[in-house]
């Protein structure tokens, strides 16, 4: 079960698709307008990911490694199609709004490079929680992304609206959006600003772990002080 709970870290943390792999930067740039879209492509692709690295780990030693890639699009095309039907027919409005991304999942990097590193390789539980980890930090990372370019582009935040606008013609001030965020290229300041907070958060959470374990195993850091070190270097002379 650990095992598990770690893959779910490494999708979410360790090696988010987005922050870290920089992977599916085409619907990451495009649907984020908003928090909204975010969340509608994140699951959807979320529960792609799931079924087909479940399929595939299940039919893993059953694929003949000459049509692997041709099996695996199959397969992901399978689950996308009906996953576009669902949002079609339940969530008309969204499904407008993403428009032809949501087709697009099939050939989304992500997916089919976690059924290729993966889920052929690994048994169902696992890939299952590969999958869900992948996709929920997909998912975590274009919420994330929306909601910046939503509070800064528009003063809203889910189609709420948070900070009043201003309105010169009535003489009202209030805040002003600042309309790029909501373009292209606020979509690229906000991932690369994005990126760097998490990549920095990363590395300090990694700098304290291994300043913890020197404090458990009782290394100050002093090597040229260290009475292990002094045996040692005692012993070579030796």
């Amino acid at each position: 079960m650990n095992s598990c709970f770690e893959r779910l870290k490494n999708g979410l943390i360790d090696e988010n698709p987005i922050f870290v792999l920089l992977l599916g930067m085409c619907p990451t740039l495009a649907v984020t307008t908003s928090a909204v879209n975010g969340v509608g492509m994140g699951l959807s692709t979320t529960a792609v990911l799931v079924m087909s690295n479940m399929l595939i780990s299940m039919l893993r030693k059953i694929i003949p490694d000459s049509v692997r890639m041709p099996a695996f699009i199959v397969v992901v095309a399978s689950f996308v199609t009906i996953v576009d039907f669902l949002m079609e027919g339940f969530t008309p409005a969204l499904y407008d709004s993403l428009g032809l991304y949501i087709p697009l999942i099939v050939v989304n990097c992500i997916i089919l490079g976690r059924a290729e590193s993966y889920a052929s390789k690994n048994p169902v539980l696992p890939s299952i929680f590969d999958g869900l980890g992948m996709g929920l930090g997909f998912t975590v990372a274009l919420i994330a992304i929306g909601l910046v370019r939503e509070i800064i582009g528009a003063g809203q935040a889910f189609g709420y609206q948070l900070l009043p606008l201003a309105d010169e013609a009535a003489g009202k001030g209030g805040y002003v959006p600042v309309t790029i965020f909501i373009l292209a290229p606020g979509a690229f300041l906000v991932l690369a600003v994005l990126a760097a907070i998490q990549n920095k958060v990363k590395i300090n959470l990694e700098k304290k772990g291994k300043d913890a374990s020197k404090i458990q195993s009782g290394c100050g850091g002093d090597c040229a002080a260290c009475g292990g070190c002094a045996s040692t270097s005692g012993n070579g002379k030796e």
